[in-house]
């Protein structure tokens, strides 16, 4: 990833409001949110909420659809992981124990837990 790139990613993040909508994203899955129904979960008027949304999306971190007439808001996972891994790729310069607090959380993440009974 370009750091301009990143700088953008994370300048998106970089305020309440959008912080707040790509968190709730994040929790709604794939399946996104309709952009009515996070103005009311996170008490924004629509045209803030839609100026936040915007610059999520031209930040690659979210990403929308139209449904009849709703529009459809999602987080992006894949430049979620993305930034994410820019942001970690160096952190242990050969000292593991600096990047296992990391791993443990994203191996004990109920997120990203591992489903019951399913294979290995």
């Amino acid at each position: 990833m370009e750091s301009s790139l990143a700088i953008r990613r994370l300048g998106a993040l970089a305020q309440d409001s959008r912080l707040a909508v790509f968190r709730l994203l994040v929790r709604a899955g794939e399946a996104g949110l309709p952009a009515g129904e996070i103005a009311r979960e996170l008490g924004l008027p629509p045209n803030t909420l839609s100026a936040q949304l915007t610059i999520l999306v031209n930040a690659g971190l979210a990403r929308s659809r139209r449904d009849g007439r709703s529009i459809i808001y999602a987080a992006d996972y894949a430049a979620m992981s993305e930034l994410l891994l820019y942001l970690t790729e160096d952190c242990c310069q050969g000292r593991p124990e600096i990047c296992t607090p990391l791993s443990n959380i994203a191996v004990s993440a109920a997120c990203c837990a591992q489903p019951q009974g399913a294979l290995s």
